[in-house]
């Protein structure tokens, strides 16, 4: 269970927002968002918009792939890779390529993932459940 610091973008002011409103936690935010009905209450209790809120959401999932932490997401969406079902339908070798490149150019991360990580990365994602309904 991450912490909501991990996503990237959450600035301490939208923590404390949606601890008010009751999530606390990556796994929270997951629960409460898990249906476009969870995000638009939510938004409505933090004022937030409901596509930072799904932007969120989709980041907290990233999370959920063992290996995939707050930095490793962060470079993820940084390659176009933001959501686990994208992920899943991901070749490993040009995914790690994108991966180099994108880390190149900003540094996310400062030890990028193997092939065979990746490779990991998109087996999981394929075979998880998936808890966000768009």
């Amino acid at each position: 269970m991450y912490k909501l610091t991990v996503i990237e973008g959450m600035t301490t002011a939208s923590i404390s927002t949606l601890e008010d409103a009751g999530v606390r936690n990556v796994d929270d935010l997951l629960a409460v968002c898990a249906t476009r009905k969870g995000r638009s209450e939510l938004a409505a209790k933090t004022g937030f918009p409901e596509k930072q809120i799904l932007t969120w959401a989709n980041y907290a999932d990233l999370t959920r792939i063992k290996g995939v932490g707050g930095e490793y997401a962060e470079l993820l969406k940084a390659s176009g890779v933001d959501t686990v079902p994208e992920l899943a339908t991901r070749n490993a070798e040009h995914l790690l390529h994108k991966l180099q490149e994108t880390n190149a150019t900003k540094e996310h991360v400062h030890k990028m993932p193997t092939q065979a990580q990746v490779a990991d990365w998109i087996h999981q994602a394929a075979t998880l459940p998936r808890t966000l309904s768009y």
